[in-house]
C-alpha cells in the first residue's frame, strides 16, 4: 500500500517538475556556453524544496522565476566595420560593446550571424554582444538572424547607436520607438517586421558645425577633448546597461536621465 501511495505522488510530482524543465531547458541547445545556467536552475528545484512543507505550485513559479532572470539578452552596437571608420562618430554603438565587452571579460573575437560575437555574463544574467559587420545600413541582416535563431523576447533586445539630435555624450534609453532618421535602426526595425518594442541607448553625437553635411559629420573622428568625455559617457552607458539587466528599465532610466556631464563633476 505504502509502495502504491509514493508512486501515485510521485507521479502528481512530475506533472509539475516535467514543464518547468521544458521552460528551463529551453535555452540550452542554442546557448551552449549558458547551459549550465538553466543545470543551476533546474538542481535548485529539488536541492531547496521540503515535499513536506512547499507545495508543488509554488515550485513551478519559483523556477519560472528563475528561469526569466537567466534568459539571455542580446546587446547589439551599430555602426562600420573596418579601420577606416574605427573612432568616428558614427561607431560609438561599437564602442559602447567594447566597453562592455572588456569590463565583463566577454571575447568578442568570433564570426557569427555577419557579426563580431561574444557570449558572457553580466552578473548573474546571460547575454551576447554582437557587433554587426554588414555596414550601418544592413545591420537588420545581423540582428534579424540572431534574434531569430534564439528565439530572443524584443524586450531583452537593446541596441546601441549614435544620434545626432542628442547633444554630444548624453545617454537617453527608451524602451522602444521608431528609427528617428538612422539608417541603422531603418534596417533592424524592418528585419524585425517592424515591431519596435525593444529597448534601445542613444549615444548623443551633436549636430554638425554650420552647413556640414550630416554623412561627413558623422564619419568624423573626435577632437582630444571630445573623446575624453566620450570615455567618460561609455562607463556611464556601461553602469546604465549593468543596471537595465540586473535591476530592471525604469532604474536604468533613471540613473541615464540624472548621470552628469563630465564638466559638471569635480
Amino acid at each position: 500500500m505504502n509502495n502504491v501511495c509514493a508512486f501515485t505522488s510521485l507521479s502528481l510530482s512530475m506533472n509539475y517538475y516535467f514543464p518547468c524543465f521544458r521552460r528551463c531547458l529551453r535555452f540550452s541547445n542554442p546557448l551552449p556556453p549558458f547551459s549550465h545556467s538553466s543545470s543551476r536552475i533546474i538542481m535548485s528545484v529539488f536541492s531547496n524544496q521540503d515535499p513536506s512543507a512547499t507545495s508543488a505550485a509554488s515550485i513551478t513559479t519559483e523556477a519560472a522565476t528563475k528561469q526569466k532572470k537567466n534568459e539571455p539578452w542580446l546587446i547589439v552596437g551599430l555602426g562600420n566595420p573596418g579601420k577606416k571608420y574605427s573612432g568616428t562618430r558614427h561607431n560609438v554603438g561599437f564602442e559602447m560593446v567594447d566597453t562592455i565587452a572588456e569590463a565583463e571579460g566577454i571575447s568578442m573575437s568570433s564570426v557569427s550571424f555577419k557579426a563580431l560575437f561574444g557570449k558572457g555574463f553580466i552578473g548573474d544574467v546571460p547575454v551576447i554582444l554582437a557587433k554587426p559587420q554588414t555596414f550601418m545600413n544592413l545591420s537588420g541582416e545581423s540582428v534579424g538572424a540572431i534574434v531569430s535563431y534564439y528565439k530572443i523576447p524584443l524586450k531583452q533586445v537593446l541596441v546601441i547607436f549614435d544620434d545626432l539630435d542628442l547633444p554630444f555624450a548624453k545617454l537617453r534609453l527608451l524602451p522602444k520607438g521608431g528609427h528617428g532618421g538612422h539608417n541603422g535602426m531603418k534596417s533592424v526595425l524592418n528585419h524585425l517586421k517592424g515591431n519596435n518594442g525593444f529597448p534601445r541607448l542613444r549615444i548623443g553625437i551633436g549636430r554638425p558645425p554650420g552647413k556640414m553635411d550630416p554623412v561627413a559629420f558623422v564619419l568624423r573622428p573626435f577632437t582630444k577633448q571630445e573623446r575624453e568625455e566620450l570615455n567618460f559617457t561609455l562607463q556611464n552607458g556601461l553602469e546604465a546597461v549593468r543596471i537595465l539587466l540586473l535591476e530592471g528599465f525604469d532604474k536604468s532610466a533613471t540613473f541615464v536621465n540624472t548621470t552628469k556631464k563630465i564638466e559638471q563633476i569635480g
